[in-house]
C-alpha cells in the first residue's frame, strides 16, 4: 500500500510516518515541501505518486491565533483539506482527514456522538468543519477523525509547557471548567492505522475518560515527581484566551465501537507512558 502523509512535521505526522514506515511505502511531506493551499502543487504530487491512501494531518492549530488569521485558518483548514480530496478523488485514493473536537458548542454534558450536529464556537472550528463538509463532498472514500487535546512527542503541546513551567518553580494557572479528554499521539496513530479499510464516515478518536485541564495539568506533575500544588485552578472567563473554546467535548467512541477497532486505553495511561519517555534522559 502507498501512502501519502502531509503535515509530516507535526506531532501526529511524525507519529504516523514513523509507524507506517516500517511496513508501508510512504510519503511524507512536511509543510516547506508541499503547500496544501497550493491547489496545482498538490495536484502534481498526488498524480505523481498515485497513493492508495492520503492521510492528511496539516492543519493551522494554533486556536488563538486563528482569530487574528482568519483568511490563513480558512485557506488551510478548509480549502487546503478540500485540494487534497480533489486530488484523491482524481487519482482513486481513500482520505482520511483528522478534525477536532473544537466543531462542537460544548453546550452538551453527555459525550458528543459522530451524529451530533456540530457548533462550532471558534474561527479554528468553524474552518476545521467547513474542511470536513468540503471533503465529504468531493470523496465518498473518505475517514474523518476528530480527536481532542493532543499532544505526543513532536512539538509543542500542553504537556510540555506544564513540564517547561513546573521547572521553572512557578505559579501555573489552569483552567478548570473545560472538559475533554486528552489525547497522546501514538495511541492515535494506531487507530488510524485500523481504520483504513473499514466503513468510511465520521469517527471520533480519543484516549478514554475525561478531565478538566487543571486536572490534567495536576496529574502530569504529579507522574513526573514535581509539587502539584503549583497548579492553580482559573475560569475560562478569568484566562481570556482571545478564541472561546467548548466547555465540554469528551466525544463518545460509537462507531469505533461499531467497526469492532479496540478502543483507546484511558487517558492517565497514555500520559504516564508519554511521560516515561520524555522524562528518561532528564
Amino acid at each position: 500500500m502507498r501512502v501519502l502523509i502531509t503535515g509530516s512535521n507535526g506531532q501526529l505526522g511524525k507519529e504516523i510516518t514513523e509507524k507506517m514506515g516500517k511496513t508501508m511505502s510512504i510519503k511524507a511531506y512536511g509543510k516547506d515541501q508541499l503547500d496544501i493551499t497550493n491547489e496545482l502543487q498538490v495536484s502534481k504530487i498526488v498524480n505523481h505518486m498515485k497513493p492508495d491512501v492520503i492521510i492528511h494531518t496539516a492543519a493551522y492549530t494554533s486556536v488563538d491565533q486563528c482569530e487574528f488569521a482568519q483568511k490563513q485558518a480558512f485557506e488551510v483548514n478548509s480549502l487546503g483539506a478540500f485540494y487534497v480530496a480533489k486530488a484523491a478523488q482524481n487519482v482513486g485514493a481513500k482520505m482520511v482527514c483528522i478534525s477536532t473536537d473544537y466543531v462542537f458548542s460544548g453546550d452538551k454534558n453527555k459525550p458528543y456522538v459522530e451524529g451530533d450536529i456540530p457548533n462550532p464556537k471558534s474561527v479554528y472550528g468553524i474552518s476545521k468543519w467547513m474542511g470536513e463538509k468540503l471533503v465529504q463532498a468531493t470523496l465518498k472514500e473518505c475517514y474523518i477523525v476528530r480527536t481532542s487535546w493532543l499532544y505526543g512527542g513532536g512539538g509543542n503541546n500542553f504537556v510540555k509547557t506544564m513540564l517547561k513551567l513546573a521547572k521553572q518553580k512557578r505559579e501555573i494557572k489552569v483552567v478548570d471548567d473545560q472538559v475533554g479528554s486528552p489525547t497522546y499521539t501514538k495511541d492515535l496513530a494506531e487507530v488510524i492505522i485500523q481504520l483504513i479499510g473499514k466503513s468510511y464516515g465520521i469517527y471520533h478518536v480519543s484516549n478514554s475518560g475525561s478531565c478538566s485541564w487543571y486536572e490534567f495539568a495536576k496529574h502530569i506533575l504529579k507522574q513526573a515527581g514535581f509539587d502539584a500544588n503549583m497548579i492553580k485552578s482559573i475560569t475560562t472567563a478569568s484566562y481570556g484566551a482571545p478564541a472561546p473554546r467548548p466547555a465540554y467535548s469528551v466525544m463518545a467512541h460509537d462507531a469505533l465501537q461499531r467497526e469492532s477497532i479496540p478502543l483507546p486505553r484511558c487517558w492517565e495511561e497514555a500520559v504516564n507512558d508519554f511521560l516515561r519517555e520524555e522524562l528518561k534522559d532528564d
